[in-house]
């Protein structure tokens, strides 16, 4: 009889080792929430791309983030979405106004800047992001909008930063929504869901008010 049981006994700790190496010991049951888990622990840097957008000549984005002092809210769009870059947008406009009237008499508030970044870059050139942005009423002195021009370095971003695009052949993508919080050294330090928006915005202002590492 207990000879028996060894193999079901086996096989229930390999089933326990394995759940508790998938799960970061049983801390996360999702590929998103490993993600997130992941970059809380271990930080990432923005790769070596070259971005540009309206007001934005071309430069590497690593160093135009890494100011030492900005603490950047980024989200992925692209500007012919008629889904989920609508409630993005929705929750951007929404904390550029928290951001607006707390930077009156908030000096860790004047610190955070909004980001969307195009992963369509062939079609969301400066003109049209420049579009985008007045559809949207956005503030250039807190949130701004920038492309890859090179779809190379498009898709190192997405690679580093583990977002998902996939093209849907018929000229739109599907894509995760999030809000992603880069730190004044550019390095993504963590993320939240979008529902999250205040949660992520209160993370980023306490940020802010901290020296940089």
């Amino acid at each position: 009889m207990f000879r028996t049981a060894l193999p079901g006994i086996a096989l229930a700790v390999a089933g326990y080792a394995s759940a508790s190496w998938l799960t970061h010991d049983f801390q996360v049951w999702t590929a998103e929430g490993a993600r997130r888990l992941e970059v809380a622990l271990a930080p990432v840097a923005v790769p070596a791309v070259n971005i540009d957008g309206p007001g934005i000549p071309a430069q590497a984005l690593r160093q135009w983030l890494a100011d030492g002092q900005s603490v950047t809210l980024v989200n992925f769009v692209y500007t012919r979405c008629q889904t989920v870059c609508l409630a993005l947008g929705s929750s951007y406009q929404q904390m550029q106004s928290v951001l607006q009237t707390a930077g009156k008499t908030d000096s860790a508030a004047r610190k955070v800047k909004l980001l969307s970044i195009s992963f369509d870059g062939e079609h969301d050139n400066p003109q049209v992001l420049q579009a985008y942005a007045a559809r949207l009423n956005a503030d250039p002195l807190l949130w701004r909008f920038v492309r890859m021009p090179d779809t190379r370095d498009t898709r190192h971003l997405l690679a580093d930063f583990q977002v998902v695009v996939v093209p849907d052949g018929r000229g739109d993508f599907e894509h995760n929504a999030a809000l992603l919080v880069l730190d004044q050294n550019a390095q993504l330090v963590r993320i939240f869901d979008q529902a999250d928006q205040q949660l992520a915005l209160d993370y980023a202002r306490d940020l802010a008010s901290r020296p940089p590492s």
